[in-house]
């Protein structure tokens, strides 16, 4: 993003989003022209315990960011997710589908997207699922931790998604942010809600088998052999959130009105790998 214009990147430590007011504080400073906000309480079982700091940060932070987007005539950047879905659908779902969350943070992120749209500002809502990447916390790093550990891996074959990487958002988000710079679009026809993932669909089953053969390939040495990844039912792994069944998303909204194509998710999978072990070389 930072060849789109000056840029000012805020982290945790500089940037608290339970400090409202010192939120407010910066974008009042900075008067920014877009506001990019990827921050997000995304411990989705600890949201369970956790209601008012998950509602804090996914919700009363996300209306602060729309009213003030709104007073500077800023576009506001939002990244949403597929739980704000029940997953009960049999095919991938649409920006207008109806949302029904199963868990409370899946129900903070709504909030968050509703405060959005109440506020009138300029914006576009990213949801996207599955989310990975060689930074932070995800389920990516963690399978390739865990074979490092156990000779045996069970993993939820029942789930279905599409694995997107963090860098193929950022990038489309860059390229979104780009046409709208190039005054090729109006503000008023492509503010709203866009669903942003990889092409194609796996369980969490088939994202791990893949990750562990790709990886190996690469270089990796794992206790886990491709062959000892159990499929196991969602049923048999009991977490204090529910999560969607179904975390298909339909792009062809975001694919058709900015003009692009969206990769399969083995191609980001692969490139995802790479990076990793030639970091680690």
């Amino acid at each position: 993003m930072a060849t789109l214009g000056k840029l000012k990147a805020c982290d945790r430590s500089t940037l608290d989003f339970i400090d409202l007011d010192g939120l407010r504080k910066l974008i009042r400073d900075y008067k920014p022209d877009v506001i990019v906000n990827a921050a997000a309480y995304t411990d989705v079982d600890k949201a369970e315990s956790d209601e008012e700091n998950a509602f804090q940060v996914n919700s009363r932070a996300v209306d602060l960011l729309a009213q003030e987007a709104k007073v500077l005539d800023a576009w506001l950047v939002h990244y949403s997710t597929d739980y704000v879905f029940d997953g009960e659908k049999m095919s991938p779902y649409t920006e207008e589908d109806k949302t029904n969350p199963l868990s409370v943070y899946g129900k903070t992120k709504l909030q968050g997207e509703e405060a959005i749209k109440k506020s009138k500002c300029k914006y576009l809502i990213f949801r996207t699922s599955w989310l990975y990447g060689t930074h932070g916390k995800n389920f990516f790093k963690t399978i390739i931790k865990l074979a490092k550990e156990r000779d045996e891996l069970r993993v939820v074959s029942n789930q279905i998604g599409a694995p997107t990487s963090a860098e193929l958002v950022a990038d489309v988000t860059s390229l979104c942010l780009y046409r709208i710079a190039q005054n090729s679009l109006s503000s008023k026809e492509i503010s709203g809600i866009y669903h942003l993932t990889s092409t194609g669909k796996a369980s969490w089953y088939d994202f791990a088998k893949y990750v562990i053969i790709e990886a190996k390939k690469s270089g990796g040495v794992f206790l886990t052999n491709p062959e000892n990844i159990i499929a196991i039912n969602a049923s048999e792994y009991v977490l204090p959130a529910k999560r969607p069944a179904n975390s298909l998303l339909d792009t062809q909204k975001l694919c058709k009105t900015f003009n692009l194509q969206l990769p399969v998710w083995q191609i980001h999978a692969d490139r995802v790998i790479k990076e990793l072990y030639l970091r680690e070389a």
